[in-house]
């Protein structure tokens, strides 16, 4: 129980759910004369924060607004409201739940839904059977009809059909024998994708689709497992557009510091500190480069090696058992005899879905008027900061469709009636990736009411120096993206929170710490991603790939980690506890860094067998 709701007209709100000993936010309404020059204030003990005791702890709460609120606990005219106040670490529960269910199990659904229905019936006073509707009427219901969900399923769901049908009309076969003359063995065949993925860096989800459903079928007939496939999808899909100059990740960010930046009253401009920046992203930009080294040297570690060795060795390359996201059985040996196999009946949809989502992101984010004496890339940026790239998807997924089906019915390839069947065979394998992509979405949306964030940031921020203020801003990214399984959230947590911390540390914007700290939120956001079997991205490269996604986590763990560590001990280590390093001291710390990814490869690292010298047995689409 604790103070809350006025009885006046003023309205205080508080949330449902507190932890103890964890500050929280409340916003209050209703006081029209207040302002940050004339703040209405009820007297007691302090300016910032008011207490709230509940039977199982106390929380603080901090003033979200202009309002300063001071202690109200005796003050006349409030009135009791009750508030549901947990031990902290609860918060951690159902992340937690379903992580690990995820790795013992090897079942998506089951493990998502378990974290979802602990975290609600933590809520729901612990009641399990509420929380067990609440799951599924609550947060299952709303996530799915949430626009900017649907609009990424109905795109996921296209995307997949028209896979299907340049499957189908020869496609595919020919882009595979078009690459084959370039890629022969498996180290081209992996450097090519990933070259791929560094070419589509305006967008994580158009990355992890195009790449992965493209290069697939070339990477199966050369013995590529599913597992390596997933991993260069997903390391040079966030990674490459977390650096990338123009792309929804990185405006999001900025939009996150000018808003900042405006609050301290530092009159610089967001783009430029971001370019200024990249240099520090180490983890982004030396797992982009450990993927190359890594098929370049034909050495693997841990469980990637055993995913690799059965590829070649047997030519499975899914692991026995496992579940793939995507059932791209329904496609083998759809294609009919005799379809002559044309490389642009793919390309030419494939490339549509880019521009047109281009095209698209340029429309949904244009203002009706620009601001005046703005040059072009000001205005490039605006209209990134305002588009809506999952609409731009969903246009350019649906037009490549029909332009698709036109190019096969006016080469006589086939049917409308065959063309729009292999069509919804092609959606139909999209179908369990997109109920965990909904699981995974209400999970997030668990974590976010019941503050594992909060909790995170809590416990960790004491721990932070200025010496050592990029590391631990690093790891706490990590954590909280790790656990909740969203690098946006993450971003939206960490830059309020650590750009004003950073900026009293540091003096000023302008300066490698505050560069190499604010690299860090958005490396470190990326690292948890990679490690989080609920990412969404995670999930979209296991779907794109074809690929189990606990198989894919549990692959691409070891390298993730080491490329972690690596930019830990080499880049955003030193770079604070070396006084006064300079621009060029931190981009140095690459030499190192790639030295030590080196010797980790030679030294621990297995060389695998040889090509195979007629890969034909494989299975593949």
């Amino acid at each position: 129980m604790c103070y809350g709701k006025p009885v006046l007209a003023q309205n205080i709100h508080l949330p449902t759910i507190i932890l103890s000993n964890v500050p929280f936010e409340l916003n209050w309404e209703g006081f029209s004369q207040a302002s940050p020059e004339n703040p209405v204030v009820i007297k007691g003990l302090s300016t910032e924060f008011f207490s709230i005791t509940s039977p199982v702890g106390s929380a603080e709460v901090k003033i979200k607004g202009n309002t300063v609120l001071e202690y109200p606990l005796n003050q006349g005219g409030l009135e009791r409201t009750d508030v549901t106040s947990i031990p902290g670490w609860l918060s951690l529960l159902p992340p937690l739940l379903a992580i690990v269910l995820a790795l013992l199990t090897k079942e998506m659904l089951i493990s998502l839904f378990a974290g979802i229905w602990v975290g609600v019936t933590i809520m729901m006073s612990f009641n399990p059977i509420n929380g067990f509707l609440k799951s599924l009427d609550g947060y299952i219901v709303n996530n799915l009809a949430d626009p900017g969900h649907a609009t990424i399923l109905l795109f996921t769901f296209g995307f997949g059909g028209l896979i299907g049908i340049v499957q189908r009309n020869g496609g595919l076969a020919g882009i595979v024998a078009i690459a084959a003359r370039f890629a022969k063995t498996r180290v081209r065949g992996q450097v090519a994708t990933a070259a791929m993925g560094l070419f589509i860096f305006f967008d994580d989800y158009a990355n992890s689709l195009l790449v992965g459903n493209t290069m697939r079928p070339f990477t199966d007939k050369l013995r590529v497992s599913r597992e390596k496939l997933s991993y260069i999808v997903d390391s040079t899909a966030a990674p490459v557009a977390s650096i990338g100059i123009i792309s929804t990740w990185i405006v999001f960010a900025m939009s996150l510091l000018d808003g900042q930046l405006q609050i301290l009253g530092i009159h610089t401009n967001a783009y430029l500190i971001f370019l200024l920046s990249i240099p520090f992203s180490y983890y982004a930009v030396l797992a982009i480069i450990f993927v190359f080294m890594n098929a370049l040297s034909n050495r693997e570690f841990g469980p990637m090696y055993a995913a690799e060795k059965r590829a070649i060795t047997t030519g499975q390359i899914l692991r026995p058992g496992s579940h793939p996201l995507s059932d791209d059985s329904m496609l083998r040996n759809a294609m009919p005899e005799g379809i002559p196999h044309r490389w642009y009946n793919a390309v030419i949809p494939i490339l549509i879905v880019i521009v047109m989502t281009m095209v698209g992101m340029i429309i949904t984010g244009m203002p009706e008027v620009f601001p005046k004496n703005q040059s072009l890339m000001q205005k490039l940026l605006l209209i990134m900061d305002n588009t809506n790239s999952s609409q731009a998807l969903l246009w350019g997924s649906y037009i490549a469709t029909f332009i698709a089906i036109t190019m096969a019915l006016g080469q006589k390839l086939l049917t409308l009636k065959a063309a729009l069947e292999s069509w919804f065979e092609g959606a139909r394998t999209m179908f369990l990736a997109v109920i965990i992509l909904i699981l995974a979405w209400s999970l997030g949306s668990v974590c976010t009411d019941i503050h594992t964030a909060d909790f995170i940031v809590h416990y960790t921020r004491d721990w932070i120096s200025p010496g050592l203020l990029p590391t631990l801003t690093f790891i706490m990214a990590g954590l909280i993206s790790f656990a909740t399984g969203t690098s946006y959230g993450t971003m939206s947590i960490l830059i309020p929170l650590i750009v004003p911390l950073s900026v009293q540390l540091t003096g000023d914007v302008h300066n490698v710490m505050f560069w190499a700290t604010f690299s860090a939120i958005i490396s470190g956001a990326t690292f948890g991603d990679h490690c989080s079997p609920i990412s969404d991205t995670t999930i979209l490269s296991s779907l794109a790939s074809g690929a189990d996604n606990v198989d894919h986590v549990q692959t691409q763990l070891p390298y993730a980690l080491v490329v972690g560590g690596v930019a830990i001990l080499f880049g955003f280590l030193p770079i604070g506890l070396i006084p006064d390093a300079g621009y060029l001291t931190g981009v140095m710390f690459y030499a190192l860094s790639i030295t030590a990814l080196f010797l980790i490869l030679k030294f621990y690292g297995k060389s695998l067998p040889l090509e195979p010298s007629e890969p034909t047995g494989v299975e593949t689409l």
